[in-house]
């Protein structure tokens, strides 16, 4: 059982690292030195008043929205490109796994989203394949560029990391 699940685990992460074309992969505020190394968030405190949106309850549901359409095998490309950070670098990326069979399985459950700032958040959620959870509680990161909450590139370039390529600029 373990070594399916780690199997589909692997699976479902190589769906996002297709070729090397993700060369765009990197977040606008590092300094480079970290990119590449995914990373647990430390365990937040109770946000307060500006460790978050203006409206939280809508924010939160923008992410969980957000999150779930990225991950939807059914959602365009097009659209994809306007829910992640700096999506418009990541279009041949997102291009390409619209033909791939196994992200046509792939989808996510969100399970929690954390506000860290007015502008970012941390988001737990479920990697799943055909339906059966492929990646229990994963981490991930949503922020908000652009007035639209965005599955954040780190996220994206941790899970290629997971599936063992090596990918440029991630």
């Amino acid at each position: 059982m373990v070594l399916k699940r780690r199997a589909t685990a692997f699976a479902a992460a190589a769906v996002l690292a297709l070729t090397p074309v993700v060369a765009g992969c990197s977040d606008d505020g590092g300094s480079g030195s970290d990119q590449g190394t995914p990373t647990v968030p430390p365990v937040p405190s109770a946000p307060t008043g500006s460790d978050r949106p203006a409206d939280p309850a809508a924010a939160e549901a923008e992410v969980t929205r957000n999150w779930t359409a990225f991950f939807d095998p059914k959602t365009p490309a097009a659209e994809r490109v306007k829910l992640l950070e700096n999506g418009e670098s990541m279009a041949p990326v997102l291009g390409a796994f619209a033909g791939d069979k196994n992200a046509q399985q792939t989808s996510v459950k969100v399970k929690e989203v954390t506000f860290t700032s007015p502008t970012g958040a941390d988001v737990t959620y479920d990697l799943l394949v055909a339906g059966n959870t492929a990646l229990p509680d994963a981490k991930g990161t949503s922020v908000l560029q652009n007035d639209t909450w965005k599955v954040s590139v780190k996220t994206l370039c941790g899970l290629v990391q997971v599936s063992g390529a090596t990918v440029p600029g991630c």
